[in-house]
């Protein structure tokens, strides 16, 4: 059964219409069910104007019901993903919110890291919501590669592409032990779950502040990790 919005039996007059090429201004013919159109006079590829895409966005069976997705909406469901991985690492959690907090907190503190260093956030933020999620049903000895399993169990779900699953999947079950060669996208989630660790430990024992900047040294995989953690620990700036 094909989604309603696209089968042209429920199409009304309209649904086939023309609009401007936004390059050169030519009219271009559209159907209603088509997400995107060259213009015939110079060969610019734009997204139909009048379609809807909000189900599209995250829906993971939006290429089999539209086509080729423009650039535009597979750049927003990349945006969309972090949200929806968020929730369902909420609803992974339960009432366990001291775990939700320390995720949402990871992944406040990769967010910054990751713009900041030019890192992918996709990637970056699905790892760090993600990254303790075999914590649950796991011992903490095996909880990082039953993380990666639920992790790809998750966004295969979400419909996420395959390469964003792979690494976040290799993110999440190395995150405690950084190979050599770390990626970007390694090196924020781990600096970002570091500094969080470091900081309940301040909270938790009152002279750990006193060891603070020995710990900061050798804790970080990025400079921008150290220097937030100073922002963070020392002048409490977060």
């Amino acid at each position: 059964m094909r989604c309603p919005g696209q089968d042209s039996r429920f199409w009304r007059p309209g649904a086939i219409f023309e609009a401007k090429c936004p390059e050169c201004g030519q009219p271009v013919e559209f159907f209603k069910d088509e997400s995107s159109r060259k213009c015939p006079a110079c060969g610019h590829k734009f997204v139909n104007p009048k379609m809807d895409f909000g189900c599209a966005a995250y829906c993971k069976f939006a290429e089999q019901c539209l086509g080729d997705l423009p650039p535009e909406l597979l750049a927003e469901r990349e945006s969309l993903l972090k949200d929806r991985v968020a929730l369902e690492m909420k609803k992974h959690f339960g009432r366990d919110f001291k775990r939700i907090a320390h995720a949402s907190k990871v992944a406040r503190y990769a967010e910054k890291l990751a713009f900041e260093l030019g890192a992918d956030p996709a990637v970056v933020l699905s790892a760090a919501y993600l990254h303790d999620v075999g914590l649950r049903d796991a011992s903490p000895a095996d909880h990082a590669r039953e993380g990666a399993r639920i992790a790809r169990e998750i966004l295969t779900n979400l419909g996420a592409r395959e390469e964003l699953i792979e690494e976040v999947c290799a993110i999440i079950e190395h995150h405690h032990e950084p190979p050599l060669d770390a990626s970007l996208n390694f090196r924020c989630v781990f600096d970002a779950d570091t500094l969080v660790n470091l900081e309940a430990a301040r909270e938790s024992t009152p002279d750990a502040g006193r060891s603070l900047p020995q710990e900061m040294e050798g804790s970080f995989l990025t400079d921008a990790g150290k220097e937030l953690a100073r922002k963070v620990l020392i002048h409490k700036e977060y």
